[in-house]
């Protein structure tokens, strides 16, 4: 065994790793040691899982209840023609297994709600959101901002993105920061009505990936505090600052949202305390 127990194999591996100065062999155990949670194994999920699972992220838990289609097929690339039909969890874990015998697969075969996001991300260092609609986008951002989890979110629509980072130190923003309820019903169609470029949650993929790593590892500026727009159609990347509010209901200081069961998450998301949270939340 070689320094910081990598054995021989690993070190080939994770050579190009290894030999970067901000990356080195501690940089790849912290890697192999931290445990991340993919949440949707779609379009977003796809390239997140693929690429955190070639750098060697030990414990990679992938959370999604639905089922490969083949119009999946033109942007998820974890999956392929033999896997319509199957989980999308099944499917993605056999891809992970198959890329890099170092990932452990955590498999959550199920819809993300209320009355189970706690649980789920309990015990994971970074949450990674792939999903595809606002109910679950702002459950995930109160639970993770009310439990102290860090978390990328990450969007598509027709040839544009957006991702940002959400660390939650004391001056960080939350998503309610930006957008403290969600757009009316039907304001925003998404991407089954209104189509995406098949290539387009490969980049956004791909940088809420790179986020993650420089997480874990430490090194770099994360997009805490700023979102990235990404323009396909005209190649233009652009930079808006987020500022933490401090009537935010989730961060602010005094916030309304203590629990996640103080919001109703259907189409507004909007803070109605004592109220049932709708259990029916899509996956991408």
């Amino acid at each position: 065994m070689s320094e910081l127990d990598l054995d021989p194999t690993q070190l080939d591996r994770y050579s190009r790793h290894i030999i970067m100065d901000d990356v080195g062999p501690e940089g790849q155990r912290d890697l192999l040691d931290a445990n991340v949670l993919v949440l949707g194994a779609g379009g977003l999920g796809a390239p997140i899982i693929q690429y955190l699972a070639a750098a060697g992220v030990g414990t990679l838990g992938i959370a999604d209840d639905d089922e490969v289609e083949l119009s999946n097929l033109q942007r998820q690339v974890i999956h392929g023609d033999d896997d319509v039909g199957r989980k999308k969890v099944d499917s993605a874990a056999e891809f992970v297994e198959d890329l890099n015998p170092d990932v452990d697969v955590e498999k959550h075969d199920l819809r993300v709600r209320p009355d189970n996001i706690e649980e789920l991300i309990e015990g994971y260092d970074f949450v990674v959101d792939g999903t595809d609609n606002f109910q679950t986008r702002y459950l995930v951002n109160d639970a993770c901002t009310l439990a102290g989890v860090p978390f990328s979110h990450g969007s598509i629509f027709k040839f544009e993105g957006q991702i940002t980072t959400f660390t939650g130190g004391d001056d960080s923003p939350c998503y309610r920061c930006m957008f403290p309820e969600a757009p009316p019903a039907g304001m925003v169609p998404n991407c089954a009505t209104a189509g995406v470029l098949g290539v387009l949650p490969g980049t956004v993929g791909c940088i809420q990936a790179t986020e993650t790593v420089k997480a874990i590892i430490g090194k770099g500026e994360l997009l805490d505090g700023r979102m990235v727009f990404y323009d396909a159609l005209n190649m233009e990347f652009d930079t808006v600052e987020i500022t933490k509010k401090d009537d935010c209901p989730v961060c602010g200081d005094d916030p309304a949202i203590d629990s996640v069961h103080d919001v109703e998450y259907t189409a507004s998301c909007a803070i109605d305390v004592g109220q049932e949270a709708d259990p029916e939340l899509s996956m991408d």
